[in-house]
């Protein structure tokens, strides 16, 4: 049985507990504590030397160490429920937005919180290395939000999921995203009624109360 080495409190690691439920696919779990930066020990570096969660350890020993190596083999492995669509469009859909949230949404939240949160001094990037909180950066990230919120918002008023009729990676990776959110204080479904209505699909998901 494969192992995810996981933290709780943290988004990136959430999306692949999620994926792998939505897979059916079991894990056994090893928390790797962020805030107590077990990350950086040389245990965990030599699992994942760029010292971040998730990773996910094959029966193999093969590391997967990010959440896109994750969901490729996931797919590959457990192709039923598929969740990179069926069709090639559909999959082009699906990859589309899937990057789209990753650069325009989660990223903008994890910009404004990194150059923002005291907890995070020094701290502004994951990863092996110390960078300096740059605070013009954090405000920057917060407008981008704002601003993917607005499209996003439009987005969904035409269709139930965010690649069309089929839940995807790219619901996932976007109902954890706006989860995340809320570390700026901003609730994504507030004044956003397509947005409430999309989030209240995803919450009625097992997967989603992990």
């Amino acid at each position: 049985m494969p192992t995810l080495y996981d933290y709780p409190r943290a988004p990136s690691p959430r999306r692949a507990r999620i994926l792998l439920a939505e897979k059916g696919i079991a894990h056994d779990t090893v928390v790797v504590d962020l805030a107590a930066q077990e990350q950086l020990s040389d245990a965990f570096r030599a699992i994942n030397p760029a010292c971040t969660v998730p990773a996910l350890v094959l029966d193999d020993g093969a590391v997967l160490a990010d959440n896109a190596a994750i969901a490729a083999w996931a797919e590959a492995a457990q192709p039923e429920p598929p969740l990179f669509g069926r069709t090639p469009l559909e999959k082009a859909e699906v990859a589309s937005w899937n990057a789209r949230i990753e650069g325009e949404c989660f990223m903008a939240i994890a910009e404004a919180m990194r150059n923002s949160a005291p907890a995070m001094k020094d701290r502004a990037l994951p990863g092996p290395n110390n960078y300096a909180q740059i605070p013009e950066l954090a405000e920057r990230g917060r407008a981008r939000l704002l601003d993917f919120l607005t499209r996003f918002e439009a987005h969904l008023a035409s269709r139930p999921y965010v690649a069309g009729e089929f839940f995807s990676l790219a619901d996932i990776t976007a109902g954890v995203a706006l989860d995340f959110a809320r570390v700026l204080r901003i609730d994504a479904s507030e004044g956003r009624p397509h947005v409430a209505a999309w989030r209240a699909r995803l919450a009625a998901r097992p997967a989603f109360s992990l």
